[in-house]
């Protein structure tokens, strides 16, 4: 029963805290609000980018873009909205639609895209952590990695989980994958930091979360 509690209010924590009221908001974001020369483009998009249309935009109804490539974009998560500077919570996504971790079209090339990105808002690099939430607690459609900072004392909760140490990044999906069927789950979050040896650490476990593991919200 306990644990059946503390789940349901991670699941009501995540979601009051999702970047719109619907499952596919970040997909609409990727699709309808990156290319702002686009025609229509504040007809379409429901959360366009600050001043790019003629209403003032709350935050919470903005789309703050932090870096893009032709297969990728990083942005700035709902969560930092109110939140004081220093505070740091942004999403990598692919470009097109992936449904999630478990989507065939999931691109190996994000996890660096999205390490590269975090470093330039995180300065200590072991500071950062790239984090995908387990299945029941993700409120999108869209396969997203959350850019974000460790807790103190995070790292010894990890180690406790017996993580993967790997040299590329492009590695991280099989790792984690054969990290989880390893301790017999098949549900899981993932999580991502740097090594002692600047490599990184890699682990796959329902627990893995970002209220768990990150600072994934500020206390404002």
């Amino acid at each position: 029963m306990r644990r059946s509690l503390v789940l349901i209010a991670l699941v009501l924590g995540l979601a009051c805290a999702s970047p719109g009221s619907s499952r596919d908001a970040l997909l609409r974001i990727v699709s309808d609000c990156l290319d702002t020369s686009a025609s229509r483009y504040c007809g379409r998009c429901t959360s366009p980018q600050a001043g790019t249309c003629d209403l003032e935009y709350p935050c919470t109804r903005t789309t703050e873009v932090w870096a893009q490539t032709e297969e990728y974009v990083a942005i700035r998560d709902l969560k930092m909205c109110g939140c004081p500077d220093g505070f740091v919570h942004g999403l990598a996504m692919p470009r097109y639609p992936v449904a999630g971790p478990d989507d065939p079209r999931r691109p190996e090339g994000l996890w660096r895209f999205g390490w590269d990105v975090a470093r330039t808002r995180i300065r200590e690099e072991r500071d950062i952590a790239l984090l995908i939430n387990p299945a029941p607690l993700r409120t999108q459609d869209q396969l997203h990695i959350h850019l974000v900072r460790l807790l103190p004392g995070a790292r010894a909760r990890l180690d406790a989980l017996g993580p993967v140490a790997i040299e590329r990044l492009e590695d991280v999906w099989p790792v984690a994958a054969q990290h989880a069927a390893g301790r017999g789950v098949t549900s899981y979050g993932v999580i991502v930091v740097q090594s002692l040896d600047r490599g990184w650490l890699v682990a796959a476990d329902p627990g893995v979360t970002e209220i768990a593991f990150t600072a994934g919200r500020c206390r404002s």
